[in-house]
Parts: structure tokens; C-alpha cells; sequence
């Protein structure tokens, strides 16, 4: 198996390691912003803003998803995070869950559009494939970390999963020897994002002129939350409700695909709910500013009609 870890070494006694989850995270959210970055643009908005916002939405982001991580693991039932607290800051131990980052992250980008004045919905728009995409670029990391993996199976594409990333009731290798191949279900999700970034990316650009604004935001809705949903079913490592068989997190996908349908058929007035407006037509595009060349331009003819001015006199 790979090592989780590429490299370590120490500083004055503190040790510095460079983990390949981090790499890949951090890789994930390049490739995602170069996609908005593009989408933003070939809309009508400034790029600039998208990475002058990835400064507030990432460290956001991160919190947001190390919270969630916390509540729904104490939610489930464990006190691990309750009797030792500090550790919720211990974010090299792992633990991050993208709800809670879609949630904070999403809450500063709302703030930095708002301050800026840029079309949220034509934001949500370019932001929808990028999401899926960049998910599923992190997603070998769980791979490396030996997490995020599905019952036994004798599908060939099984994977192995060492003891001491086992599981109950997994971890009973006499049960379950060495040999035991488990589901990828991170993979999974991984096909289920490329494929599903991917139509959201070839419609914004096939479709351009027919799409209403917010098209890909429902849409994203609803293959995020339908992918997340099917393969939770896959997932017995996520915190369950108590004394039912379903997780915290199917429940919030579930809610994120039907918000996502339901949008869909308000947006394109299938559907009319009073406190549900369909939306604008068309997106706010930014005021064009004068060019500094021709800035510069004014600002060479004054001196020009001084001079002759001074010629008539």
C-alpha cells in the first residue's frame, strides 16, 4: 500500500509532514478554481474576483468541514471528541466531511459576492461543476488513508484494506482474513462526480443561450445528492441515527437531490410555490468600465487643446 505520508522532517523540534491527503485536497482545489475561473468568465464576470475569494472561502471551508466531521461523528453516538476536545483542532488525524465545507464555504463566498456586488446565481452556476470535479480529484486520497471503503465483495475490483483500518466487524481477521477485498466506495463516488461535472460542464456550453440561470446549481443539487445518497448505502463507517440503519449524511443528501428537483421545476415554472420565486432571466452582468488606454487617451488630448489655446492668443 502507499504511505500516507510523503514527507516529514523536523524544525527546531517541531516535526513538519507532508501527507498526501493534504497534496491531493490542495490539488483538488486548484483544478476546481481554474474550472469556475473559466465558467465565470465565459459568463460575463470578472476571474479576478474567483481567486481573490479563494483567500476567505478555503479557510472556511476547512473549519466547516473539520465541524461537521465533529458533530455528526458525536451525533452518532461517539464521545471521543466529548471527553477529549482537543483534539477537534487535530486536523492531521483526519476528519473532514464536505457538508459542513459546502456549508461555510458557501456561506463566505455568499458574503464576498454580496461585498463585491457580483450575480450570486451566475456564482452558484460556475461554481456546480467545478465541485464535482475537484471532489472527485481529492478522492484517491481516501485510497492512500484506507478510509471510505464498503463491505466485503467478490467483484474483481475489490480493494484490500489492512487490520488496523478495519472496521468492526471487519476487524476480525479470522472472520475476515487478509485475503477479504472490500467495495472502493470512494471510488464510486469519484466515476459518479467526473461523469456527472463533466455533462454539467459540455450543457453550459452546448446550451448556453437556453439554460436559465440557476440551471446548474439545481442540477448540481441533484447529482450531488442522488450520488451521495445511493452510496451511502455502501457506507457503514458514517454515524447512523440512533436506532435506525440510516446515516445523518444519506438523510442530508436525500434533502439536497429533492431541493434540487424542486428548484428545477420552479425555475422552468413547472411549478409555483408563493415563497419560491423562479428567478431572473438573465444574469446580472458588472458595468463596464471606461479602458485605461483610453483613460490614457482623454488624458493626453487635454494638454493638446491647452496648446492650441495658447496658439490662438
Amino acid at each position: 500500500m502507499i504511505d500516507p505520508i510523503i514527507y516529514s522532517f523536523n524544525i527546531g523540534g517541531l516535526t513538519i509532514t507532508l501527507r498526501w491527503y493534504g497534496l491531493l485536497v490542495m490539488g483538488a482545489i486548484v483544478v476546481g478554481t481554474f474550472i469556475v475561473d473559466r465558467e465565470f468568465k465565459r459568463k460575463g464576470g470578472d476571474p479576478d474576483h474567483i481567486w481573490n475569494a479563494l483567500v476567505w472561502v478555503v479557510p472556511a471551508a476547512l473549519i466547516g468541514a473539520r465541524l461537521w466531521y465533529v458533530i455528526n461523528a458525536t451525533a452518532g453516538g461517539s464521545r471521543y471528541y466529548l471527553d477529549q476536545p482537543g483534539r477537534i483542532l487535530l486536523i492531521t488525524e483526519g476528519g473532514l466531511h464536505i457538508f459542513g465545507g459546502l456549508i461555510l464555504g458557501g456561506l463566505t463566498a455568499y458574503w464576498y459576492a454580496r461585498r463585491n456586488r457580483l450575480d450570486w446565481i451566475m456564482l452558484l452556476d460556475s461554481v456546480a461543476p467545478a465541485l464535482l470535479i475537484g471532489q472527485a480529484f481529492a478522492r484517491p486520497a481516501n485510497f492512500i488513508n484506507q478510509e471510505l471503503y464498503g463491505p466485503p465483495t467478490d467483484l474483481p475490483w475489490g480493494i484490500p484494506i489492512e487490520a488496523e483500518n478495519r472496521i468492526p466487524p471487519w476487524d476480525d481477521m479470522q472472520a475476515f482474513p487478509e485475503s477479504t477485498r472490500f467495495h472502493p466506495t470512494f471510488a464510486y463516488e469519484m466515476i459518479w462526480n467526473l461523469i456527472t461535472g463533466g455533462i454539467l460542464l459540455w450543457l453550459s456550453r452546448k446550451y448556453s443561450e437556453r439554460l436559465k440561470p440557476g440551471t446548474l446549481f439545481y442540477a448540481w443539487l441533484i447529482a450531488a445528492g442522488l450520488g451521495r445518497f445511493l452510496i451511502e448505502a455502501f457506507r457503514p463507517d458514517q454515524p447512523r441515527i440512533p436506532g435506525t440503519a440510516v446515516s445523518y449524511s444519506r438523510v442530508i443528501a436525500g434533502l439536497m437531490a429533492v431541493a434540487g428537483f424542486v428548484g428545477m421545476l420552479v425555475r422552468y415554472e413547472k411549478l409555483k410555490l408563493s415563497f419560491w420565486p423562479a428567478g431572473p432571466e438573465s444574469y446580472r452582468l458588472p458595468r463596464r468600465r471606461k479602458s485605461s488606454a483610453k483613460k490614457a487617451s482623454a488624458t493626453r488630448q487635454k494638454p493638446a487643446k491647452k496648446e492650441k489655446k495658447r496658439r490662438r492668443k
